[in-house]
């Protein structure tokens, strides 16, 4: 694992670009057309409508995503995962000891608004 840092760029030019909100997870099931096992989830952003996302979440069981609140970047072109178009990136980090690409979502501490900007 490289432990270099990227070179440093402007937030300006970068993070202030991105369109980071917070969701609630509607719904989650397998996604049989994706090419690693995967979630569909239908996630609200309030104001900025429900979207699509596919997601390598599947440590955690269907149940336990819906109703959960995530971040997820609005803004990304998007993305065709099997015959699905991924709408939005929800953001996490490696699950522990899961295979590479597995993961775990980023979440609020606290309850927060729906579609609120992540800053």
């Amino acid at each position: 694992m490289s432990t270099e840092v990227k070179p440093v760029v402007s937030k300006e030019e970068t993070f202030d670009r991105l369109e980071i909100r917070l969701g609630r997870v509607l719904s989650a099931e397998i996604e049989p057309s994706s090419p690693k096992k995967a979630y569909r989830m239908e996630i609200d952003f309030g104001k900025f409508g429900r979207k699509t996302s596919v997601g390598r979440f599947t440590q955690h069981s269907p149940e336990d995503l819906v109703g959960r609140l995530v971040i997820g970047v609005l803004n990304f072109e998007p993305r065709k995962v099997g015959e699905v178009l991924s709408e939005v990136l929800v953001l996490g980090v490696q699950f522990p000891k899961a295979d590479s690409g597995e993961a775990t979502f980023l979440t609020p501490a606290a309850e927060a608004k729906i579609g609120g900007k992540v800053f």
